[in-house]
């Protein structure tokens, strides 16, 4: 019998690959993406340090909450002076929400 490897394992292990060449810096935080099937949470992250600087979330985990996140927390680093970041999609494909994400908060100002 063939024993299918789920989705979240799959998803797991690329994102333990990704995590050891991406680390967040005081200079380059981390923004890390979570999307869980009712939400998406975001958070930027200097792993040095291991403080969260940044963090927002929005229910209803489709494209258009996940463009109007991008754009909040692009909005909220920049407050904090925080203009460049390591994107860390945590082994999610750069599809669909994630890479609305993404683009919007590349619209907003963050550099990545």
């Amino acid at each position: 019998m063939i024993n299918k490897i789920s989705s979240n394992e799959s998803r797991v292990k690329r994102h333990l690959r990704i995590r050891k060449t991406i680390i967040g810096t005081p200079e380059r935080p981390r923004l890390n993406v979570f999307r869980s099937n009712t939400a998406i949470y975001v958070q930027i992250i200097d792993d040095k340090a291991q403080t969260t600087l940044v963090s927002a979330s929005v229910k209803g985990a489709n494209v258009k909450n996940a463009e109007v996140l991008g754009k909040l927390i692009a909005e909220k680093a920049l407050e904090l002076n925080i203009s460049n970041v390591v994107f860390d999609r945590s082994g999610y494909l750069y599809t669909g929400k994630v890479k609305a994400l993404a683009d919007a908060a590349r619209a907003a100002g963050l550099k990545f």
